[in-house]
């Protein structure tokens, strides 16, 4: 792959969906790799190395829910993942969300908007991956590790890496629902419920992991970092 083209994996059993995306996509910017099922696409991921991953979800063998949390969780990867389906509701988008998809669009779509999309995931991914720090926490976006002081730390993924690269980028002012989604999913139109489930999955792995939550809801506003230090808690 020359620097400037992007390596992109298809997982789609639709072959006239697969077959137009080819086509659209042919050209020198772009490399493409092809998976009619989820345990091709496993071992394609397993193997290979992609910039972007867009995802069907009603796959043969295992769903695309299923290869989200396998990318996330089993192979370790950080890797866009842009979720394609007809599976449109709320419900649906919480559960892709909820396992690591990075974006979701509901078909049919426009192929230059799935265009857009990718390439917007893409910047995000190769953007500068030095060690951020907030007081005595800081967060290394290439390793996606967060630290606190210098001793506790815990690995983050997915959205829960872009919800503290956010903040730890407007700290210390707070970031409104409508420019956090923009930040994280690329569009500012995205279900208040959705944000809420991810911010409160977020503070569940901090409280546990280094004992305080970090995340502070500025009521009718947004959210912003705090500190330990600053909420006057200091154990």
């Amino acid at each position: 792959m020359n620097i400037s083209s992007l390596a992109i994996l298809i997982v789609e059993d639709q072959v006239a969906l697969a077959e137009n995306l080819f086509e659209f996509f042919e050209d020198t910017h772009y490399e493409l790799d092809f998976a009619a099922d989820g345990l091709t696409a496993l071992h394609l991921l397993a193997t290979n190395d992609y910039d972007v991953i867009v995802l069907d979800i009603m796959l043969p063998g295992l769903s695309g829910y299923e290869i989200c949390r396998r990318v996330r969780q089993d192979l370790k990867k950080n890797i866009p993942i842009i979720m394609v389906t007809a599976k449109g509701t709320l419900p649906d988008k919480e559960e892709g969300f909820g396992v690591g998809a990075d974006d979701y669009l509901v078909k049919p779509f426009d192929l230059r908007e799935l265009q857009l999309r990718i390439e917007a995931l893409s910047r995000r991914q190769f953007a500068n991956d030095s060690v951020k720090k907030v007081g005595s926490l800081s967060f290394d976006p290439g390793r996606l590790m967060l630290r606190y002081g210098g001793i506790a730390s815990v690995e983050l993924s997915g959205i829960a890496a872009k919800i503290i690269e956010s903040l730890f980028d407007a700290y210390p002012k707070y970031l409104s629902h409508e420019v956090l989604c923009e930040q994280i999913w690329g569009s500012p139109d995205i279900e208040t419920q959705t944000l809420r489930t991810h911010i409160y999955n977020l503070r569940q792995i901090l409280q546990k992991s280094l004992g305080f939550n970090f995340v502070k809801t500025m009521h009718g506003r947004g959210y912003r970092l705090q500190t330990p230090e600053e909420s006057g808690n200091t154990e």
